[in-house]
């Protein structure tokens, strides 16, 4: 199989769909790795790696597409993206699909059979989401804790004070892999840390990593609304897997909170769990509702490229190549985790999410869409 890495086009984002070490890995099992030349320099990645490692190194982002069996990217293909969709081709990259209609339908009309790393599932867990989201979740107290100082618009406060002075109030709404990193980053810089989520078990097994020095709540609206009414940075972190986000925090409550309060909404990327969040940008991060900030930025993880990129590729690989060796239906028999990445295929939506939040028509039988 063909494996094309074209260079991420999204706003300040410098991450990239593959390391030198994976291109390796995939060259070792037999495939041809096109990596479009400048595409890991953000990531500090240089083409001569690649090129050590086995890639082919092209010239453009269309030669990319258009070879390639498969294309490996990090975020979502964006509009100038749309016209290298093609009925034979393989997307295997983040999606969000569920709060992105345009990119949906577009991928439907094409005919791509598109793989989303955020719905593969196996049980309860992410793999594939799983170490973005411990980036967000670290990066979200780093940027928030940023925000709240003076010259970034804040109220001026230090998270964890200093001796004799009150710590900041962080709340966390969300005790997933973003939330419980998140709690880390925050307890760590003294804040004064409440958890809300409606596991109860989860936010037992907090308890007791912190031995009381987390507040954890069951979450309701009334609780939700209590504790973001006290805060003074607000973690926004709840997920549904391959679903919009629900709204927990209303415009109303945002009217009541404390003056220069900071609400970071790592769930952006799937519509956001603030009622006025909207996706912002790395370059424009911020912007006010009522006398809070919030912060919105929609590839969090792109601002930490290197990070993000091996974490990434430390999950994505075997999948990689799991599709590579047997190609979609093998791997999809091979693994049920992987099948459930698949959102949209012959121009049929094959997510209940997407379908869902689109109300477009679910085929559900794979098998024999790809016999």
């Amino acid at each position: 199989m063909i494996i094309g890495v074209p260079k991420e086009v999204k706003n300040n984002e410098f991450r990239v769909a593959i390391t030198a070490s994976g291109v390796h890995e995939l060259l070792a099992h037999g495939h041809t790795v096109l990596v479009e030349r400048g595409a890991g320099v953000g990531s500090t990645i240089a083409d001569d790696e690649y090129e050590a490692a086995g890639a082919e190194l092209v010239g453009s982002a269309e030669e990319v597409w258009k070879r390639a069996d498969m294309v490996m990217k990090v975020k979502e293909p964006v509009a100038e993206e749309y016209h290298l969709f093609r009925k034979d081709l393989i997307l295997f990259t983040y999606l969000h699909l569920a709060a992105e209609p345009e990119l949906t339908h577009a991928l439907i009309d094409a005919g791509v059979t598109a793989i989303a790393y955020e719905t593969v599932q196996d049980g309860r867990a992410l793999p594939l989401l799983a170490p973005m989201s411990e980036v967000a979740g670290r990066l979200s107290v780093q940027v928030g804790a940023n925000v709240m100082t003076a010259p970034a618009g804040g109220p001026g406060l230090l998270l964890g004070g200093v001796a004799g002075v009150r710590p900041a109030k962080v709340v966390v709404l969300g005790a997933g892999v973003a939330g419980t990193n998140a709690t880390a980053m925050a307890v760590g810089s003294g804040a004064e840390v409440t958890v809300l989520d409606i596991n109860v078990d989860r936010l037992r097994e907090l308890d007791a990593i912190y031995s009381g020095r987390v507040k954890t709540v069951v979450s309701n609206f009334l609780e939700v609304e209590k504790s973001v009414l006290e805060a003074d940075l607000v973690i926004g972190s709840v997920l549904i897997p391959g679903a919009r986000a629900p709204k927990l925090v209303t415009n109303d409550m945002v009217a009541r909170m404390k003056p220069g309060s900071v609400l970071v909404d790592i769930a952006v990327d799937q519509g956001g769990c603030f009622e006025d969040s909207h996706v912002t940008t790395h370059e424009d991060p911020t912007f006010k509702v009522y006398e809070s900030l919030f912060y919105c930025v929609g590839n969090m993880p792109g601002a930490v490229p290197n990070t993000s990129t091996y974490a990434l590729t430390n999950v994505t690989l075997r999948y990689a190549v799991a599709l590579a060796d047997k190609g979609v239906r093998g791997a999809f028999e091979a693994d049920a985790a992987l099948a459930r990445g698949l959102n949209v295929a012959a121009g049929r939506v094959m997510h209940h999410s997407v379908s869902s939040a689109h109300e477009l028509e679910l085929y559900e039988d794979w098998a024999a869409l790809m016999q």
